[in-house]
């Protein structure tokens, strides 16, 4: 086929891209702006588009399928071509179901722990040599891409974004991969800009009910109150099973899981990882994984890319690089960090960097998140806030907003830079944690 992909330099997008392109289709793409990794591994492969932007003349009669990215906006001149031209035009999530629909889908949602969930499941399966189709947006150790397509695997595992599928369909994304077997992990209000009352939000995983396969099974965080109450108001005839954190201890700064084969040191750490294992656990065991098979392999996990994610390790300090950003990421981040290394000194910093984050009303939901913490510092670049078109944000709001007179408040670069290189010596545990990567600081040489 010939297939052309609009928005093709987002994370999931240009992994479709390279796994469309190892299946043998033509592949070509646009996007008005493209970082690496995906740069690279575009160009890689030979399909990293000529020239940034987009082009109607990009699109002809000749292309078989459109695939279009929720990057782009509903007056894309490429998706407004296509759509006179009549090509068949598939959302993201919408592809990814026509590529699985005679298959087991296996989809993990939920506002927090989809990524490593979905991470887990893949090692486990990886590690027992158990071939499966799959999309995580995290990049694995041992995974070429993050997308894996083929015509003979029983299994798709998808993680399952509550975020809207395209500029042409504000439904979830989770709701088209008709999942027949579904995990939710937790449900904790994010995307302001799309969803600016919390009702609206929760709505999206009420939605999921609907298109859960008939017959189908929901494996579901029962400790998390909205979950619960979600999963027990629904009405339609699924299976539903509830999973809770098991028994652990903390030994010599290690997560030690309690289990019937004994104690297992963890390469992990932190509460929700081992609410997270859990759930991983549980759907494991659907798709044909023993409890033992499961424990076998999970001592080696190593964590998803940037959850959690040891960066550098200098003069006895350790930094840690976590894509935390909503409330309830940040919260279990500074945790765990605080219950991993009790006896040591904790800076935790957080970029905020999402419409959501820089958004004062929304910013309540920060409110005492990072307390655990010896010092917390928040930092943000006021022309974030421009580009977005927010009002600028006072240290004295921020401050408020998170419920912490302690906390630093840092909006420029070089000052944020300078502090570090000032302070961090008078820490052992540094937690870094952004959807962002703080205006392209050099970590190396922040802490040399």
């Amino acid at each position: 086929m010939n297939i052309h992909l609009i928005a093709i330099g987002g994370s999931a997008m240009h992994n479709l891209a390279l796994a469309l392109h190892e299946q043998g289709h033509t592949v070509s793409g646009s996007d008005d702006e493209i970082f690496e990794p995906s740069r690279s591994r575009l160009a890689a492969a030979g399909i990293l588009p000529e020239s940034i932007g987009w082009q109607s003349e990009r699109i002809h009669s000749g292309l078989d399928l459109v695939v279009v990215g929720m990057h782009a906006r509903k007056e894309n001149p490429e998706l407004k071509r296509a759509m006179e031209l009549g090509l068949k035009v598939l959302s993201y999530p919408e592809y990814l179901y026509e590529s699985s629909k005679n298959k087991t889908r296996v989809v993990i949602t939920g506002s927090h722990g989809k990524t490593t969930i979905t991470s887990m499941i893949l090692h486990v399966l990886n590690f027992h040599d158990r071939d499966c189709d799959y999309m995580v947006g995290a990049q694995l150790d041992g995974f070429k891409t993050m997308v894996r397509l083929t015509d003979h695997n029983e299994f798709m595992v998808i993680e399952g974004d509550e975020y809207l599928s395209s500029p042409l369909d504000p439904r979830p994304k989770f709701v088209h991969y008709r999942p027949n077997i579904a995990l939710l992990s937790g449900i904790a209000w994010d995307h302001y800009n799309v969803f600016p009352q919390y009702e609206d939000y929760r709505k999206q995983f009420e939605l999921l009910f609907d298109y859960i396969e008939p017959g189908g099974q929901i494996i579901y965080n029962e400790e998390d109150p909205e979950v619960k109450a979600v999963v027990e108001e629904s009405q339609n005839e699924v299976k539903k099973f509830p999973y809770q954190t098991p028994a652990y201890h903390v030994a010599e700064q290690k997560f030690v899981l309690e289990t019937q084969e004994g104690d297992l040191p963890l390469n992990i750490f932190g509460a929700h990882n081992m609410n997270n294992l859990e759930g991983a656990r549980w759907v494991c065991s659907q798709m044909g994984i023993t409890d033992e098979e499961f424990y076998e392999a999970i001592i080696e996990f190593q964590g998803a890319s940037k959850r959690m994610e040891p960066l550098l390790e200098k003069n006895g300090i350790q930094v840690f690089r976590d894509f935390a950003h909503a409330p309830s990421k940040v919260k279990a981040s500074v945790q765990a960090c605080e219950e991993t290394y009790a006896d040591k000194k904790v800076l935790a910093i957080l970029e905020l960097h999402t419409f959501s984050s820089l958004n004062i009303e929304f910013m309540q939901q920060y409110a005492k998140s990072m307390d655990p913490a010896e010092q917390a510092v928040v930092y943000f670049n006021p022309h974030v806030l421009e580009r977005k078109k927010l009002p600028p944000l006072s240290s004295t709001a921020v401050k408020a907003a998170f419920a912490n007179q302690n906390l630093k408040v840092i909006m420029e670069s070089g000052e944020l830079q300078s502090y570090l290189k000032a302070e961090h010596g008078n820490f052992d545990i540094i937690l870094l944690m952004s959807s962002g990567n703080f205006d392209g600081l050099e970590w190396d040489e922040v802490f040399d």
